[in-house]
């Protein structure tokens, strides 16, 4: 229990270090955010053989971007749709 309490912690203090850049008015926002949520699973596994392709713009304009970069993902998953569908019984 203490090793698990100690790693916790350890990973908080580590958090605790990550900075991101402010985020800048007109630079990225909604529609942005929604196409780089679209492509976000073809990026990111691009993002694996180049350094400079990466899944999430920055900086982007925040409460904005971050919102339609979630719609944009939800494409991929079928939206709302998928969850609420009923399956036929027959």
């Amino acid at each position: 229990m203490r090793n698990i309490v100690l790693l916790l912690a350890s990973l908080v203090l580590l958090t605790a270090c990550a900075e991101a850049p402010l985020a800048i008015e007109g630079s990225r926002g909604f529609f942005w955010g929604l196409f780089d949520g679209a492509v976000a699973p073809i990026a990111f596994v691009v993002s694996w053989f180049s350094d400079s392709v990466g899944i999430y713009g920055v900086p982007n304009s925040g409460g904005w971007y971050d919102f339609g970069f979630l719609l944009g993902l939800t494409c991929w998953a079928g939206g709302g749709h998928a969850a609420t569908r009923q399956r036929k019984r027959y």
